[in-house]
């Protein structure tokens, strides 16, 4: 087994003990494209992996909306209130944090690895939730003076 394999079933491992499935299934995928010698499919996961992940998200997110669980009113309603609209400006800081990650997970891609064992490592020991290497490369970007 080569060093990159190893590498994938080590993430794979520490998403186990870290009940992080999300990253266990990713690092279980990725192994098997180069088991099965799939690999062509790296640079297209490369490109678009990514940008098919935010659209996944974002289904996730907005389905409330689209189900009408919740509905126009609340949608309005959180104008109104001081804690909506703190909310409503943490979520444009965190989208905003995310879009400086990206950029900077993309031309950094040595440092998706570090972000990445710190997100397992967080949910491992700090019992977090696996949903912060964007927003923790927007944050470094912000340290190191990336955009």
């Amino acid at each position: 087994m080569d060093i990159t394999s190893l590498i994938l079933l080590l993430l794979a491992a520490l998403g186990i003990i870290s009940s992080n499935t999300p990253i266990t299934v990713a690092m279980i995928i990725l192994l098997l494209l180069r088991v099965l010698k799939l690999q062509q499919a790296f640079p297209w996961l490369e490109k678009y992996g990514l940008t098919l992940g935010i659209i996944i998200l974002t289904i996730g997110v907005m389905t409330p909306v689209a189900s009408g669980k919740i509905s126009i009113q609340t949608l309005g309603e959180s104008f109104l209130n001081w804690k909506s609209l703190l909310a409503i400006a943490i979520g444009m800081l965190v989208a905003y944090l995310g879009g400086r990650g990206a950029t900077l997970m993309a031309a950094n891609p040595t440092i998706v690895a570090g972000l990445l064992v710190g997100t397992v490592l967080g949910v491992a020991f700090f019992k977090g939730v696996p949903v912060g290497p964007l927003i923790a490369a927007g944050i470094l970007s912000l340290l190191i003076g990336r955009s």
